[in-house]
């Protein structure tokens, strides 16, 4: 059994604790997203439980990824610092039993695994703590957004040709 996959039960009994660093490279839906696969995810995951004694796990990730503006379409180095919650449920029926009990909007609640791949929860967290429309701040250089725009010809352009005089 691979180092990432985990008994989310047991980890979250024994407050369990694991960190690390992956390449985006090595995560293949986050790296469809970007710009490139440069960059690393720094990474942990603790185990342990809520106050009514449900087992949670609690994931971090961040680093800096390669975006593409969409205002400009140059990539540039975004950087994602994300921590989330996530309560187990032991099927569908208790994780809808626990998430009416907790009543709280920044808890997920999700069906827990005996044989939980952590790597595929971290990737989740990574996207999403992605922008849905990546921008600059300021754009660094406009000049090819505004050679597009000054050359964009107007669908109604060839109307003024059919005006009669």
């Amino acid at each position: 059994m691979s180092a990432f996959v985990i008994d989310a039960f047991e980890f979250c009994r024994n407050n369990g604790h694991r960190e690390g660093v992956t390449p985006v490279a090595d995560m293949p839906r986050l790296a469809a997203d970007c710009a490139d696969k440069s960059g690393e995810i720094a990474w942990s995951i603790d185990g342990g439980q809520t106050r009514q004694g449900y087992p949670m796990l609690t994931l971090s990730v961040s680093g800096t990824v390669q975006l593409v503006c969409q205002r400009c379409l140059t990539p540039f180095g975004y950087e994602i610092d994300s921590s989330t919650v996530l309560v187990l449920g032991k099927d569908d029926v208790e994780a809808d039993e626990i998430e009416e009990i907790l009543d709280d909007e920044s808890i997920d609640v999700i069906v827990g695994s005996h044989t939980c791949d952590i790597r595929d929860l971290l990737e989740d967290e990574a996207l999403l703590a992605l922008p849905q429309a990546p921008k600059h701040e300021v754009c660094p250089d406009t000049k090819l957004l505004d050679t597009v725009k000054s050359e964009k010809v107007s669908p109604f352009a060839a109307l003024k040709n059919l005006k009669s005089e």
